[in-house]
């Protein structure tokens, strides 16, 4: 006697369905990235492809604009001018960003809404409009100087000056590292501060052990974004600065336009943008560890 087995096949559509669904999900989510990847390619990587590529090929092809910039005297001062300057920005608005952010997390939220409105009005306000407002306080005869006449500093003019630079791009900076602090401040659980204190830790002691390396990444992504957008600036060198005290972007601009140098700019640019990329490759190994660091003490 023969038995017949009848084995029943999946539908086409069974367990085939879910994975051309996904792929079916993927491929819109490429259309939907499709446009903004359009445009970084556009408006973003081709020009500085672009301005890469003639530093190297203009006058001649070679290396020849970066070691005329390597043994041009006045070309590596400007660089370590707008790289200190940079790093004292930086430095200068985390030291005043930081306990902002911080009373952003403590008040409630009427009075953190006022701060938040206190720190985006700058973006309310035209750039050129804010470094006129600096040039006015800043020239001779202005505000500041006969404010620090008054205390017994006379004759002390920073318009023209790196100082008057750096403290008014201070001022233009605050915001963009009061922002990426709180976002990091915010998701910061006050609880373990609590903790800290029932085992007997005074309150210096809790936020430098627990709350501060917990802070560390939002520092990292204010520091960074500070000092990298401080080594591009342009509008507030060229406005409050002078040639006899330039920066990199001064310099990048007065080749440009009067000397029509584009590939000794080129190099400038180039050089810029190489920092900026070993910036963030060490910002990124340095989060990496303060990232497990407050993952820790998130467990302790």
């Amino acid at each position: 006697m023969t038995t017949t087995t009848t084995t029943t096949v999946p539908a086409a559509g069974g367990r085939g369905t879910p994975g051309r669904r996904g792929v079916r999900l993927r491929a819109r989510a490429a259309w939907l990235v499709l446009p903004a990847t359009a445009l970084l390619l556009v408006f973003f990587f081709y020009p500085i492809a672009t301005i890469v590529w003639r530093s190297f090929t203009e006058p001649r092809t070679g290396l020849g604009n970066y070691t005329a910039l390597l043994h041009d005297g006045v070309s590596v001062k400007v660089l370590v001018r707008t790289l200190v300057t940079a790093l004292i920005v930086a430095a200068s608005t985390l030291v005043i960003a930081y306990p902002y952010a911080y009373a952003m997390t403590r008040v409630g939220a009427r009075a953190r809404g006022v701060l938040t409105m206190i720190v985006l009005l700058p973006f309310w306000t035209s750039l050129m409009a804010r470094n006129f407002a600096w040039y006015m306080l800043e020239q001779r005869g202005g505000p500041i100087e006969r404010l620090l006449g008054a205390v017994g500093f006379d004759g002390v003019v920073l318009l023209g000056t790196v100082p008057g630079v750096t403290l008014a791009m201070v001022q233009v900076m605050l915001p963009f590292m009061v922002l990426p602090l709180y976002s990091g401040m915010e998701g910061i659980d006050r609880r373990l501060l609590d903790a800290a204190g029932s085992l007997g830790a005074p309150r210096w002691r809790a936020f430098a052990r627990v709350y501060l390396p917990l802070s560390v990444p939002g520092v990292l992504s204010g520091f960074s974004l500070v000092f990298i957008m401080t080594l591009g600036f342009y509008i507030t060198p060229a406005l409050l600065g002078s040639p006899q005290q330039s920066l990199v972007s001064q310099v990048i601009g007065e080749r440009v336009n009067r000397l029509l140098d584009f590939g000794g700019a080129g190099a400038l640019g180039g050089v810029l943008l190489a920092v900026t990329l070993v910036v963030l490759f060490a910002v990124s190994r340095v989060a990496r560890p303060a990232r497990a660091l407050g993952g820790a003490v998130g467990h302790e």
